[in-house]
């Protein structure tokens, strides 16, 4: 039940900031808390289900998608609003640059188990080839900001995709591409 609460909070937090409830109406939007902050058993997600959980780092977070007509349709692009607190500062009000591109690896990861569910990706746990992250402009702490990411092209095992970390205004902050493979087994 704890889960349900956590959702219900963190969407009731993310409806009561108007850019971001916009984002969140539509017959289709689905919308639930990240299976990342969700504590295991075996300490799988334990960064983002522990240790960035808190009212000083990230202090909610909610994954958002658009559910497609077809229910073996492939979903190609999510969403995550997180709101940033001052722990995770690497300047004053500036976010680290290394949790930057955690961010941005964590929203590209929520394209996975939904399109898995789908018969769209082998049933395999993902690890990241490569990311390459562009800092455009510093993502501020003390704030909500949207991550989203795109599937580029889904080939075997690998999926390519981008994301991008935006403001409430719609400026881009932050910008990668990257491949993750599907790993025949966990090192």
């Amino acid at each position: 039940m704890a889960d349900t609460q956590d959702k219900r909070s963190d969407h009731e937090h993310f409806a009561s900031i108007p850019w971001c409830a916009r984002h969140l109406r539509g017959p289709r939007i689905i919308t639930k808390s990240p299976e990342c902050r969700l504590q295991k058993s075996n300490g799988e997600d334990s960064l983002y289900a522990e240790t960035l959980k808190s009212h000083t780092t990230i202090m909610a977070m909610l994954e958002v998608y658009e559910e497609p007509p077809s229910p073996t349709d492939r979903v190609d692009s999510a969403k995550a609003f997180l709101t940033l607190g001052t722990g995770l500062n690497g300047y004053p009000d500036v976010c680290h640059g290394g949790i930057v591109v955690t961010i941005l690896d964590e929203v590209i990861g929520f394209l996975i188990p939904i399109n898995q569910e789908r018969g769209h990706m082998p049933d395999l746990p993902y690890m990241t080839a490569y990311l390459n992250t562009k800092f455009l402009k510093p993502v501020p702490t003390c704030a909500t900001i949207l991550a989203q990411t795109r599937i580029v092209k889904l080939e075997g095992r690998k999926l390519f995709a981008e994301a991008w970390i935006e403001d409430g205004d719609g400026k881009v902050l932050a910008r990668a591409e990257a491949l993750f493979i599907a790993i025949k087994s966990v090192l």
